[in-house]
């Protein structure tokens, strides 16, 4: 997959990060050869190969699941640095 100098403009837009000009090509090269050493990955034979999540084997420890009835809500939002109504006041991030 060949990357352009247009396709790092726009990425780097996207992506919030300033590029002078003269960088973009560079850039692009660089990419360029990053995304052919990924596409070399389509080469590999992993027919039979079960996936991993780790690469050591390990097993998570279980604990009893427990019906309670629930946290102390006031002692939680105590902690809060602001609440209204039962529930956390969080700053708007989407926009």
């Amino acid at each position: 997959m060949a990357i352009d100098a247009e396709t790092v403009r726009k990425v780097a837009r996207l992506a919030r990060i300033a590029q002078p000009e003269d960088r973009l090509e560079p850039l692009a090269r660089e990419l360029s050869g990053i995304m052919a050493w990924i596409e070399q990955l389509n080469e590999v034979d992993t027919d039979g190969v079960e996936p991993m999540t780790s690469a050591e084997a390990t097993v998570l420890p279980m604990r009893d699941d427990v019906v309670t009835e629930g946290g102390d809500a006031a002692r939680v939002l105590a902690n809060a640095p602001k609440s209204v109504n039962g529930f956390f006041v969080v700053p708007k991030v989407v926009e």
